[in-house]
């Protein structure tokens, strides 16, 4: 099953890009324990991995059983449906009340499924009452992109989403996987390297991912909570353990040491206060996001990515793409993409929810709120914005920088259009115009024209290419352009398209060749057509 459809077990009802929705609780569920199992049993963590495969608890497994509409109650954080459909008592559904709804289940009845002496030893479970046992941690079922039976560790209440607020105010409180994550995992490139840094590793899942592509992993985190639950994440899906350290940001990162893809959902959130550690990084504004992507460029290897999620501020009176390309590493080729943007009011509000504010005290709900309102009017935030930022190591002596807003559909996973995106800028860098006419060019796969005009005129007001497939543009051409990727079929160079084209429209063919190479060259960085070979 893929990413994005598994996580309808753990994105909340706030916008699938947001870090709102790695935040998931199930109001009745118990607060997270302070101690967790043990991280150095893997021949407990194998065993316990085997048991629940054995009882076909995985991620199409528990579709399977609670069926389509109780699998997306679970996503908005309603367990009603879920319970419901756990009363049978088979193996299956014992552990969906054991591991996923955090409910307790009879001693007798479990010990046929799971090696429990082995985890009541090690702490995977706890005795409840007089014949009952209890998880300490929620353990999910999440499948890899080529069909991994993976589970994800995370605190107890705080891996199913909704709008009712985390399950657990503690600070050092680990969240599970929700769109953010999956996010992050989608726009990721995947080719086969080295080293991967995974910076705050949360519950692990990059680390996972990294884990099918990478020589070697590393993952830091400020909480050492969540480097303890990583590991049971990485032993539990029966992936490769990895390098494991401890403090903020590149602190960890030893002198010298580079990367060939650095990747990081970090503690985002504008706040006034560093509350949660998942969540707030305890610097002002937007600053966090800033340092990140500011240092991570002298950590990259030559061609190597660093992919983050972010939060920057809109302020009164400065563009918010000047701001962003201000944080750009020397170096770096960089590309930014603006996906949502919240006033903030609806920004402080969502983060309130977040944190369950709203289910406590009306007065200190609306303290709270005050003091968002006031740290935004400190620094003159109107908005802020969400999105993701690509960095790549370049030797160009021109670093290319686009910063662009696209709130529109995506098709993840976005890995290979995104390695694909850097790729024609080195392209285009390295072809003039000369050279771009001389050279053949497709039509990209998936890539539509539509004519918009009305019905029965002669000719269409307006010819638009419309892409199905990844970032899902679509670019406004004239007659000649709609003509001029219509015949790129990889055969005749673009100079000879365009020649037949003036003779055909009667233009002169030396201003045609002129005035095209632009908008060619904007069809080629967008990916409507694409240089054969």
């Amino acid at each position: 099953m893929s990413d994005s459809s598994l996580s309808a077990l753990s994105a909340s009802s706030a916008s699938p890009d947001s870090s709102a929705s790695s935040v998931a609780s199930v109001s009745s569920a118990p607060s997270a324990s302070s101690v967790l199992p043990a991280a150095d049993r893997p021949d407990v963590a194998a065993r316990l991995r085997d048991a629940l495969l054995g009882a076909s608890f995985t991620a199409d497994g528990l579709l399977e059983l609670l069926g389509a509409p109780a699998y997306a109650a679970l996503a908005r954080g309603e367990t009603v449906p879920a319970l419901r459909a756990t009363r049978g008592g088979t193996p299956l559904e014992l552990l969906s009340r054991l591991f996923l709804l955090q409910q307790p289940v009879p001693h007798a009845r479990v010990a046929d499924v799971l090696p429990v002496e082995e985890c009541l030893e090690t702490g995977w479970l706890v005795r409840a009452g007089a014949d009952g046992l209890a998880a300490t941690v929620d353990v999910r079922p999440y499948g890899g992109p080529d069909g991994e039976d993976w589970f994800i560790v995370s605190d107890l209440g705080c891996a199913v989403g909704g709008a009712g607020g985390i399950g657990d105010r503690r600070e050092d409180v680990v969240l599970g996987v929700g769109g953010a994550s999956t996010t992050l995992a989608g726009i990721t490139v995947r080719t086969p390297v080295g080293s991967v840094l995974d910076l705050g590793t949360g519950s692990g899942i990059q680390a996972l991912h990294a884990g099918r592509h990478a020589t070697r992993v590393t993952a830091t985190d400020v909480n050492p909570r969540a480097l303890h639950i990583t590991a049971l994440t990485l032993a539990l899906s029966g992936a490769p353990a990895a390098d494991l350290r401890q403090g903020s940001l590149f602190e960890p990162v030893r002198d010298g040491e580079t990367f060939d893809l650095i990747v990081s959902n970090p503690p985002f959130v504008i706040s006034p206060g560093a509350r949660l550690t998942y969540r707030d990084g305890g610097m002002g504004g937007d600053d966090l996001c800033r340092v990140l992507v500011e240092q991570a460029g002298e950590r990259l290897n030559e061609g190597g990515f660093a992919q983050f999620l972010a939060n920057w501020q809109h302020v009164e009176g400065e563009d918010w793409q000047d701001r962003l390309r201000s944080w750009v590493p020397h170096g770096c080729d960089a590309w930014i993409v603006q996906r949502e943007v919240q006033d903030v009011t609806q920004y402080a509000e969502l983060w309130l929810r977040d944190a369950g504010d709203h289910r406590a005290d009306p007065a200190r709900y609306r303290a709270r709120y005050e003091a968002w309102l006031e740290e935004f009017e400190a620094r003159k935030v109107r908005a802020v914005g969400f999105g993701w930022i690509t960095l790549r190591r370049t030797s160009s002596a021109v670093p290319s920088i686009t910063v662009e807003e696209w709130p529109h559909p995506v098709e993840q996973p976005l890995g290979e259009t995104v390695r694909e995106y850097f790729a024609r800028l080195d392209y285009l860098r390295s072809h003039d115009d000369a050279a771009l006419l001389d050279d053949c060019f497709r039509l990209a796969r998936e890539v539509v024209q539509e004519q918009i005009g009305p019905p029965g005129a002669e000719d269409p007001e307006h010819v638009v290419l419309r892409q199905n497939r990844g970032m899902r543009r679509a670019v406004t051409v004239d007659t000649v352009g709609a003509g001029f990727a219509g015949v790129c079929d990889g055969t005749l160079s673009a100079g000879r398209i365009l020649d037949a084209i003036a003779r055909l429209t009667g233009e002169d063919s030396v201003v045609l060749r002129d005035r095209m190479p632009a908008r060619i060259r904007l069809l080629v960085e967008q990916g409507f057509i694409e240089p054969v070979g």
